[in-house]
């Protein structure tokens, strides 16, 4: 899978291979750190990216709707659950301030953006290096920074290779809305609507900016695969 791939949820949950039911996982079932994150109107959270797509700053999440806690939003975000354990909140931030006193390597995140109902994007891997608690709202949230990785989580353990990656800047979201609204959730050159990727028609490597919906198009794998055989 590469960056800019558009997936189904059911795709995105048998890529690892868990039902993906939260946004945030530190360690899911032992391996991976993945988070899901959203940009779209009325999202839950305050996610954001910064310098072209390079940076993510990601929110904290809330504590669970309870019959005592009925109004998440008027609460703290929390970094310990009641029986003293740390929260995903926790997870993350414990994993970020240990980075920055050099007591670890930088955790390695997974990050899908939630497109529509059901329709997913893969981001990229991102490296968590740092984290912090603002007030909101009166009251206290967690904020992740991660930063976009050239270096994939198997390179990572096996301490090898770079990973050749084209999309080193994640395509803003309001532009691939305009692209998948344009591009009627279609691959332009034959208009199926499996395997689909967002293509940057002038490589970011050539000087094509993610920017712009005018240099993003939607492709298939079979035409996605062409281009960069002609490319290459």
């Amino acid at each position: 899978m590469k960056p800019g791939d558009i997936i189904s949820y059911l795709e995105m949950c048998t890529q690892e291979r868990v039902n993906l039911q939260r946004g945030m996982n530190f360690h899911l079932r032992g391996r991976n750190s993945v988070i899901l994150m959203s940009l779209r109107p009325n999202s839950p959270y305050s996610d954001r990216v910064e310098e072209d797509g390079r940076i993510l700053i990601y929110e904290g999440h809330d504590v669970s709707k309870t019959v005592d806690t009925p109004i998440p939003k008027i609460i703290d975000q929390p970094i310990k659950n009641p029986g003293g354990t740390l929260t995903q909140n926790g997870l993350f931030f414990k994993a970020a301030k240990e980075y920055l006193e050099k007591k670890r390597e930088p955790e390695f995140v997974i990050v899908y953006e939630k497109l529509r109902a059901g329709i997913w994007v893969y981001n990229g891997i991102f490296k968590l290096i740092d984290a912090w608690q603002e007030n909101t709202n009166n009251r206290k949230v967690f904020k992740f920074k991660l930063i976009l990785s050239e270096e994939s989580i198997r390179d990572k353990q096996k301490q090898q290779r770079k990973t050749d990656l084209e999309h080193n800047r994640m395509i803003p979201p309001e532009v691939k809305l305009a692209v998948w609204k344009r591009d009627k959730g279609r691959c332009v050159k034959c208009g199926s609507t499996n395997n689909l990727h967002f293509d940057h028609i002038i490589p970011f490597s050539k000087g094509g900016s993610s920017l712009v919906a005018d240099n993003i198009q939607i492709l298939c794998a079979r035409h996605n695969i062409s281009k960069r055989d002609e490319i290459g």
